[in-house]
Parts: structure tokens; sequence; C-alpha cells
């Protein structure tokens, strides 16, 4: 399978590449087991304050958030060419990485495989039920991503 990550940096911080997050990804869609030979996701970083301009636009909320997700075709089965776009706030991230006494990498990690959950259709905010299934695998997933030496 074949990923490709549209990074789109819209902050002064120093990110990763767009290989980190394609880990990432390779990771994730083993676990889902999704079957399309190539996917593409649009991936943004902003700070508190233009995501906060989108949480508002798209979700009513006027507060920034940590991670927005935007699916191309809800309707359609999770694993199409062009999945949609994670949106994520740096600010946010730093924040919560140093409130968590972890990396920020391990947190942008974190953040992405939320949002990407999302774009598949994963959503705790149905059920506690839901809730526990998309957790369980969001924490899975990181642990992978730990272990393959991709965050710390």
């Amino acid at each position: 399978m074949e990923i490709s990550v549209l990074l789109d940096n819209k902050t002064d911080e120093d990110l990763f590449s767009g290989d980190f997050f394609e880990d990432i990804s390779k990771i994730l869609f083993d676990n889902v087991k999704a079957e399309n030979d190539f996917i593409e996701i649009s991936l943004l970083i902003l700070d508190d304050a233009k995501i906060r301009e989108i949480n508002r636009l798209y979700r009513g909320i006027d507060k920034p958030t940590d991670v927005l997700s935007f699916p191309m075709n809800p309707e359609e089965s999770a694993a199409k060419y062009m999945i949609g776009d994670v949106v994520i706030s740096a600010d946010k991230a730093k924040k919560q990485a140093e409130d968590a006494d972890i990396s920020f990498e391990r947190e942008l990690a974190y953040l992405y495989i939320h949002g990407l959950l999302h774009l598949l259709g994963y959503d705790h905010e149905l059920s506690e039920a839901e809730e526990k299934i998309m957790f369980d695998l969001q924490e899975n997933i990181l642990t992978q991503v730990i272990e393959a030496g991709i965050c710390s």
C-alpha cells in the first residue's frame, strides 16, 4: 500500500517530514485492514487562532481545539483514494505535550492518529462503547508507532 500525506505547515514550528506522518499512517492502516493500493491524506498544521476560525466555521464552537477531521465522503467506505483532511493545532499539541510531560512528536502522532480514525468513521462522541473502541485502537496504534521508533 502506498500512502501519501500532503503536509501543509502554516506555523513557525519546525515539524517532521511527511515521512513521519506516512509511517504512522502505514501502521494505522495495517491495523484497520485498508485494502486500497493508494491512500492520500491532507494534513494541515495551524496555530490556535486559525484552528479556532475553522472550528467556529464548521462546528459552531468558538474556541481552539487540538485536532479536526474532515472526511471526503463519510457515506462511502473509509479506505478510498483521498480520505480527507486532518487539521492539527501546533500550539495545542505543544501545550498538551508539556502538560503530559511527553515529546511534541509523540503528541503530534497521537493527534494525527485520532484525526485519521475520525476520517475512517470512528467517533468517540456517539457512545461510551464507541469511545472505548476508538480510544483502545488509538492507544494500540500509538504503542506500535513508539515501538517502531517513529516517535518516543
